[in-house]
């Protein structure tokens, strides 16, 4: 294993801290890329590095760093998911539904906020890497994330 490289080291740079908010409404379960979203987001923020945070202000959708060249691999993790937490397995919270515990489940298995370095204005994800949004509840719903950029 190597030792990692400090390729920049500026005391005191960290000067802004930058927030917004993105609504992504959902078709209901499944993926929905916001890689994009995320880069034009840091982009017009001027901030040339730092840590991006975006977090899911929800219990019911998660965040994820995935591959993004094959689909497949998206319909593969949604059947894990659905194994792991089955809907209609008896839970005994159903106030908002049979389809909202396992959705709080599949959230508990991912996460709500996910940390991204930036680097030369740019979010550093691996080549397939691709940040998507899980839905996990079986209807349409808008979701609201939260971007927060700190850096210089």
């Amino acid at each position: 294993m190597s030792t990692p490289v400090i390729e920049t080291l500026a005391e005191g740079s960290v000067t802004q801290q930058v927030t917004g908010r993105l609504l992504i409404d959902t078709k209901g379960p499944g993926f929905t890329e916001l890689t994009e979203a995320a880069e034009r987001w840091v982009l017009a923020t001027g901030l040339l590095q730092g840590v991006l945070t975006i977090h899911c202000r929800h219990t019911s959708a998660s965040l994820l760093i995935q591959e993004n060249a094959d689909p497949d691999v998206r319909q593969d993790l949604m059947t894990v998911l659905d194994r792991l937490a089955p809907r209609n397995a008896g839970y005994v919270h159903t106030t908002e539904g049979p389809d909202d515990m396992p959705a709080h489940i599949r959230t508990m298995l991912s996460a709500t906020s996910l940390s991204i370095p930036v680097l030369d204005g740019q979010m550093v994800l691996g080549t397939w890497q691709g940040i998507y949004l899980i839905e996990h509840r079986d209807r349409p719903h808008t979701r609201d994330i939260v971007f927060h950029l700190i850096g210089a």
